[in-house]
């Protein structure tokens, strides 16, 4: 966070000072009880409804307060506590962001979309962190709480900013747009997830949506061109600049003869008239629609195509993101335990289309959550997609999934199917059938630690 000075924050707020010094300055802030008070020279947004622990404030001091509540209670506060006392603590608050953030002029991007958010941001923090100092992100830890503290570490020496949405109910992604305030937007794709949040897939589409509106005036917003769900995005009002990505012609950033390679994805690159050859780490056509959306940020950024690209080739892919690991017996792991929902699941199974040819193809699939009513439709309608593979072995774990067991049988899946309800006996049951023959692909409902733990047990560390 670039310091501010107490006395200037109070003049901001047109708050009273209750109690402590003014001449010193903030170097983080944070809103109490959602926000972990770590260290010192805070600012802290206390809530009326709060209860105040004034020594832990006071032992990280200097702390300063801004709350609306009563003088009586901020009395309470001890010596190493600075007190503000303010009219409304929400118009203080979102005061202060839009302050803070008109202090800087840097590019900042903001990411939503079924799949690819954290793959395509992090390609584009590797990509300019070469030659540019990056705020951004971390990992997939894109809730809106974390907002506030994710645009508190933006400071003098930040040249771009990446952050992605998280998105769990309607509403979300423009509150953190407010706080954001993107000069670039992306949607990678729209898919199925959250609908318990937001109804239905129309109601999914419009929380995305949220992003175009969320965007400054004259913004980028950075769209993808093949996706049937992102052309339901109302755009027509949006003044700013649109680049779409893709393998239609209709795409700025266009790719053709993608192919697999070794441990990723070639592609030809077209752009402005011209064409690149291509290289990015990590299989399947989604890696490639991640790179071109982040090839379409960096390069609105002011970045050479060429340079761009030569960086990309050394990005390293993420973790339990179709992560292939040698396996007991000579067989292969794919670990895809890091989300799952319908439209990463299709991913998956399209890269196993090309890297199971001629194996032996076991598929783990765990339980989708957060489907709302529309739960059965979709675990069947991936039961289909299983059926049309050649898929040897099909394995599902939970009450959810098993409707992708007996969708795939009712669609005449040659598979030996088997439908189990935790993970415990798995390893024990698959290890006599993993050999060099064998390419072994794990799903499961997100953060499941059961899962990820299952995933690493078929593991050979070397």
């Amino acid at each position: 966070m670039k310091p501010l000075q107490v006395k200037d924050v109070r003049k901001l707020l047109e708050g009273d000072l209750i109690s402590g010094s003014e001449q010193w300055h903030v170097k983080d802030a944070i809103y109490y009880k959602r926000h972990d008070l770590t260290k010192r020279h805070t600012l802290l947004f206390v809530n009326r409804s709060d209860a105040v622990n004034w020594h832990e404030i006071n032992q990280k001091g200097p702390s300063l307060v801004i709350s609306d509540m009563p003088v009586s209670e901020l009395k309470n506060a001890l010596p190493n506590t600075t007190v503000i006392k303010v009219a409304s603590l929400v118009q203080s608050y979102w005061k202060f962001i839009n302050y803070y953030r008109s202090l800087f002029t840097i590019p900042v991007v903001t990411i939503t979309g079924t799949c690819g958010k954290t793959t395509t941001k992090d390609m584009i923090k590797h990509i300019l962190s070469k030659d540019r100092t990056v705020q951004a992100s971390v990992s997939s830890q894109n809730e809106p709480r974390k907002s506030f503290p994710y645009l508190m570490g933006i400071d003098e020496k930040t040249d771009a900013a990446v952050f992605e949405h998280g998105l769990g109910n309607s509403g979300n992604i423009a509150h953190q747009c407010m706080i954001y305030q993107p000069t670039i937007g992306i949607i990678t794709n729209i898919g199925v997830h959250h609908l318990d949040g937001c109804k239905n897939l129309e109601g999914y589409i419009r929380a995305k949506a949220e992003i175009v509106d969320g965007l400054k005036e004259d913004g980028t917003l950075i769209l993808n061109a093949d996706d049937e769900n992102t052309r339901k995005v109302p755009i027509q009002s949006f003044k700013g600049k649109i680049i779409y990505f893709g393998v239609g012609m209709r795409s700025d950033f266009r790719a053709s003869n993608i192919r697999f390679v070794n441990q990723g994805m070639a592609f030809h690159l077209h752009y402005n008239k011209r064409i690149y050859r291509a290289y990015i780490p990590g299989y399947g056509e989604h890696q490639v629609y991640n790179a071109l959306a982040a090839l379409a940020a960096v390069n609105e950024m002011g970045m050479d195509i060429k340079e761009a690209l030569a960086r990309l080739a050394t990005y390293e892919n993420m973790t339990r993101h179709l992560e292939f690991s040698d396996g007991f017996g000579g067989s292969t792991i794919i670990d895809d335990t890091w989300t799952n929902n319908p439209t990463s699941i299709e991913a998956a199974l399209k890269v196993l289309d090309t890297i199971g040819k001629g194996k032996n193809v076991i598929l783990v699939l765990g339980d989708i959550n957060r489907l709302g009513n529309f739960e059965k439709k979709y675990h069947r309608e991936i039961g289909s997609l299983v059926a049309k593979r050649n898929i040897h072995t099909l394995i599902t774990i939970g009450s959810k999934a098993e409707e992708i067991a007996r969708q795939a049988i009712q669609d005449g899946s040659k598979a030996t199917i088997h439908m189990v309800q935790e993970v415990k006996g798995l390893k024990e049951m698959l290890e006599p059938v993993l050999d060099s023959d064998a390419i072994l692909l794990i799903k499961g409902p997100m953060s499941s630690r059961s899962m990820i733990e299952f995933a690493s047990s078929l593991k050979v560390n070397k």
